[in-house]
């Protein structure tokens, strides 16, 4: 690459300067570092572009970069993926159900109803790039290794006698590609040698400038097939040499070298090893400080549409792990919370962007080869954790990050038709606990957990809430509403009526993934468990808004009106929770980690503490009972959905605490959240995406609330966060808002209308006044101080506190 052109640097520089200015309030606290390399994994920092995915390390004699790719997966399709069962099968185990012979169902169900998962794979890690520097390590200092989450760029920097040292890491989106600078302050400085330590056997050659690696993705734990893959790693430099010799590539006495690397698969991309071969030509054609630049732009058009700014404390200044460390002594460090909040954002770009081949799995695009080394897999599981990766995407103002998950929905759909034809002998599509790329939709291996027949309403579901955020009547005629038609039909025809109450029921199924006491046994199925009851009511009222505002399918509409009105009510146990199942059961593992009879309070809008009170009540005391049990599974996903639960029952203290357990507890010194040792047959602590994304999600809820038909300003602010703003969060029926406030009181509101609509907000003070367009405005208000407002596109309403 050229890089002597020194006006457009000075250019680039100023252009830095400026922005820099311009947002130094917003910039507080949006950088990760530390005075040390990593010494494992979870210490490394993760870059991406949505496709590749990358840890570094930062190690000043070794330099190791852990390197993904998003579709490197074993497996193969599998027509077999499961048995028929049918209907008159169907028919025998649920009419033992409703005789209340529930063992004998179970065991039927059992029998019937096991998914076969002969090649279902796993997301595997390609394995590090190594780097070994020509250097004396007792005379480092002024070491430092930063994540700049604000323009996605990763530099190391250090001091060797009296020669400074930069690297400088971008994953670039626009140009698909891993890009390493490595520079000194001093000529013919830089030497070392560049070899790879794969997880993967592969075909490594190294010819000139190039290291090349391939094979096949191939994991027999979980079954043939796999991915063929290729990499590629070249390098350029300013002066110096390039020496391949026995699988090592040597630079030699250079004053800079660039470092390109791309790894491509087959995976429904036949020109994949040509892709590979280009991206690397294509790169090197232009000049690093433009790609440098063009990958800035692409990804601040996206981060820098929120802010956040929660309060300041003297940990700001101090290195992210020290501030971790003192986190987990009791220290207060609102500017931290602030900084996951955004590296939940920065993480979910990263992995998941509009052209990513495959939306972000239980690790996003970052495997640290033990996921997949457990039963569960590295997969996509649709029982919480594919959904709450991206629960983050609407209300912080990240939309397009959801288009890989719905392309990945579209897909489940198609190979879901025939699993809800072989498995149960209905029409439209369905998915269960765990689905891979290979079109795995059958139930699970073993019912206990694998029979959750309703996931693929959930993940519909998530089209759904996109349009209520965004207001695309074209992606929901087009992409949302033929899925959610299908996903309907198929539970139409697979309910059941029950004949000792008439209520419509799915069934057998379980309530991921926990289980209850029946005559002495520990049994996990049942005719409609409380979580199905709660999706397919989502479900059913998706389709006819969706009908309603398409104006079309009016039969299909008035049958769907007819059956949700035969769903069973929510129902209050003898414990006072909200029930788990439709029967009054036991729950056999009160600890245990999912809470899936009480979305109905979140991410869902079927109980609230206006609406519904008793049953905000008894959720609320499922979700203190669970933090009460002996040896609760407190794990990532569901201490994130407890800040959530909390924020939507009005509890801002308790929303808090759990916001800092999570933090104290359960995240590491990079800010991933992990799942604990010890729970889900870990042996050690494992990143989880979900935690990432869930979190910040939940924070959002805190702050802001659009789920009632009105928007909500502070709903949950816990004391801690006394005086703060935020910048463009974004709200139910097509607006962004941003609002400060102080000495926990709002002092300006702000809403920009992104579609024409009209919006209603509570104000806990009545004492504010409207500006709309910049005009005094007078809204009227309504019986209980609502205040009702009309906007068109693009306008604007302050509200100003006096």
């Amino acid at each position: 690459m050229n890089c002597k052109n020194t006006l457009g640097l000075l250019l680039l520089a100023f252009l830095f300067a400026l922005t820099s200015c311009a947002g130094k309030k917003e910039q507080q606290g949006l950088k990760l570092w530390y005075k040390q390399p990593a010494d494992e994994w979870m210490k490394a920092t993760p870059a991406g572009n949505g496709r590749l995915g990358a840890m570094i390390y930062g190690g000043i004699e070794t330099e190791t970069i852990a390197l993904n790719e998003i579709t490197m997966w074993s497996g193969q399709y599998d027509e077999n993926q499961e048995d028929s069962c049918g209907k008159q099968k169907l028919a025998e185990m649920r009419k033992l159900f409703f005789e209340g012979k529930i063992i004998e169902g179970n065991e039927l169900a059992a029998k019937y109803l096991s998914g076969k998962p002969h090649s279902f794979g796993t997301h595997l890690p390609v394995g590090n790039l190594k780097i070994d520097f020509k250097c004396d390590t007792s005379k480092i200092s002024n070491y430092r290794r930063e994540l700049d989450i604000q323009n996605s760029l990763t530099t190391v920097t250090y001091k060797i006698d009296n020669i400074n040292y930069k690297r400088e890491y971008i994953c670039s989106n626009p140009d698909d590609v891993l890009l390493i600078k490595l520079s000194s302050d001093s000529k013919k400085a830089l030497n070392f040698d560049m070899h790879l330590d794969l997880l993967r056997e592969s075909e490594i050659t190294i010819s000139g400038k190039e290291i090349t690696f391939s094979g096949q993705a191939l994991f027999p734990k979980q079954g043939p097939g796999g991915v063929h893959y290729i990499g590629k790693i070249s390098v350029s430099t300013n002066n110096g040499g390039i020496l391949p010799e026995n699988n090592v590539l040597s630079v030699k006495n250079a004053d800079e070298a660039i470092i390109a690397i791309d790894i491509r698969t087959d995976y429904k991309n036949p020109d994949y090893q040509k892709q590979c071969s280009l991206t690397i030509s294509n790169v090197f054609s232009k000049k690093y400080e433009d790609v440098k630049q063009a990958h800035v732009q692409d990804y601040r058009k996206l981060f820098d549409r929120v802010e956040l700014f929660l309060g300041k404390s003297d940990a700001d200044q101090l290195p992210t792990d020290v501030r971790w460390k003192k986190l987990r002594e009791g220290n207060f460090d609102p500017g931290l919370e602030a900084l996951f909040f955004q590296y939940g954002r920065y993480l979910l770009i990263s992995s998941s962007r509009e052209n990513s081949p495959l939306p972000a799995n239980l690790q996003g695009v970052w495997n640290d080869n033990l996921a997949c080394n457990m039963p569960w897999t590295c997969d996509y599981h649709l029982d919480i954790n594919t959904e709450q990766n991206y629960w983050a995407a609407n209300v912080t103002n990240l939309h397009e990050c959801n288009i890989p998950l719905f392309e990945y929905i579209k897909d489940l759909s198609v190979h879901g038709e025939k699993t809800a034809m072989k498995v149960y002998g209905s029409p439209g599509w369905t998915a269960h606990t765990v689905a891979n790329v290979w079109g795995y939709t059958a139930p699970g291996q073993g019912v206990t957990w694998g029979l959750f027949p309703t996931a693929g309403v959930w993940m519909s579901t998530h089209l759904w809430e996109h349009y209520l955020f965004t207001k695309d009547v074209d992606f929901l005629k087009n992409q949302a509403y033929p899925i959610l038609k299908k996903a309907a039909i198929f539970i139409q025809d697979y309910m059941v009526e029950n004949p000792n109450n008439g209520y419509l029921m799915t069934g057998p199924g379980n309530s991921p993934e926990n289980s209850f006491l029946f005559e002495g046994r520990d049994l996990a199925l049942s005719m409609m468990p409380t979580g199905d009851r709660i999706l397919i009511y989502e479900l059913y009222s998706s389709c006819i808004e969706s009908a309603k505002i398409l104006e079309i399918d009016s039969e299909f509409r008035q049958s769907l009106e007819r059956d949700i009105q035969k769903l069973p009510p929510l129902k209050i146990g003898r414990n006072g929770e909200i029930q788990e199942w439709f029967e009054d059961y036991q729950n056999a593992h009160p600890n245990h980690r999912h809470a899936m009879h009480i979305l109905s309070l979140y991410p869902y809008n079927q109980v609230s503490p206006e609406k519904t009170p008793e049953l905000a009540k008894a959720a609320e005391l499922v979700i203190d009972n669970k933090l009460k049990s002996e040896n609760w599974e407190d794990v990532e996903f569901c201490r994130a959905m407890m800040v959530a639960f909390y924020a939507r029952l009005k509890q801002p203290e308790k929303a808090y605490s759990s916001l800092n357990i999570l933090m104290n507890k359960l995240m590491r010194e990079n800010l991933f959240t992990i799942s604990l040792a010890g729970i889900a047959m870990a042996e050690e602590d494992i990143f989880i995406f979900d935690g990432n994304e869930a979190a910040p999600a939940a924070m959002a809820e805190m702050l802001i609330q659009s789920h009632n038909g009105y928007i909500e300003f502070l709903p949950a602010l816990p004391t801690q966060w006394k005086t703060g703003f935020f910048k463009g969060l974004c709200v139910k029926g097509g607006a962004e808002a941003d609002l400060e406030w102080k000495d926990n009181v709002m002092k300006k509101a702000k809403i920009t209308s992104t579609f024409n609509n009209t919006f209603t907000f509570k104000l806990k003070d009545a004492k504010v006044n409207f500006q709309l367009n910049g005009a005094t405005y007078q809204p009227v208000k309504d019986n209980n101080g609502l205040v009702t407002v009309d906007m068109k596109k693009g306008d604007y309403l302050e509200i100003i506190a006096l």
